[in-house]
């Protein structure tokens, strides 16, 4: 690692030293019909903090993160988003949603609508700005992410890389204080994966708070500051990254990195 690397790395760990939570996960159990799909789940992430979850198909992670803007709705203990606890009260789930960005593992685009007009969307009708700033933000972010020569066009048009990108842009139209993704590259060719994770890294290397659930563990080592491993709805280990991929503590941790590091 190069000087200039090792110190952006020093400063970043300064900030979350005294950062604020963005999400703090308590006691944390959600379940479909009788199957227990996630148990006690404790988690408390910094403001700032990117967090990669990984783990076998089916062990609970993508449930976990859409817990956390209440998309799945848990059953029992508690989650605090950027201060608030997430109930069912109404109004504080739209509070938590205005703050917190998601991409899926599909695009979710409106394929009726230009790459422009389907950023401006959440801006105008849930944050309210003018159409213009509506407008000059979402070119801001097409270009943040590189595809601003696109904004005319409609989804269909573009590559499943390019779409994913205007998924990016579309949720930083929001200016939220944290990012979750859901496996955002699995449904990519592989051609087209590294330029969303190009854009991902961009974000990180920026100081967005993220979640992201992934298989791509190069990603992990470059970008997180702990990696969580889950397994039968449970967070099993968790790490900085460094010591996840060398000294994995758990067999089960051993046993997945050995499938999907091939070692």
């Amino acid at each position: 690692m190069n000087n200039t690397m090792t110190q952006r790395v020093s400063a970043h760990k300064d900030r979350l030293a005294v950062a604020g939570f963005a999400v703090e996960i308590a006691g944390m159990n959600k379940w479909y019909g009788d199957f227990h799909v996630l148990r006690d789940i404790n988690l408390t992430v910094r403001l700032g903090e990117r967090i990669v979850i990984c783990g076998p198909s089916g062990s609970g992670k993508s449930t976990m993160i859409r817990c956390i803007n209440r998309l799945e709705e848990h059953q029992s203990g508690t989650i605090v988003v950027d201060g608030i606890e997430l109930t069912s009260d109404l109004k504080k789930i739209e509070e938590v949603r205005r703050e917190v960005g998601m991409v899926f593992q599909h695009f979710n685009l409106f394929p009726h609508l230009t790459i422009l007009q389907n950023c401006m969307l959440a801006p105008v009708w849930v944050r309210k700005v003018p159409e213009k700033q509506a407008r000059d933000l979402a070119m801001h972010f097409l270009e943040k992410v590189r595809i601003p020569d696109q904004a005319h066009k409609y989804p269909g048009q573009l590559s499943g890389g390019q779409q994913q990108r205007v998924a990016i842009a579309r949720a930083l139209c929001m200016k939220p204080r944290v990012m979750l993704f859901d496996e955002p590259t699995s449904a990519l060719d592989p051609e087209m994966i590294k330029e969303v994770l190009d854009t991902m890294i961009a974000l990180a290397e920026e100081g967005m708070t993220m979640l992201c659930v992934t298989h791509e563990m190069g990603f992990a080592q470059a970008v997180a500051d702990r990696v969580i491993f889950m397994d039968q709805g449970q967070i099993v280990e968790e790490n900085g990254p460094k010591a996840f991929f060398s000294a994995p503590q758990s067999e089960r941790t051993r046993a997945f990195l050995g499938q999907i590091l091939g070692h």
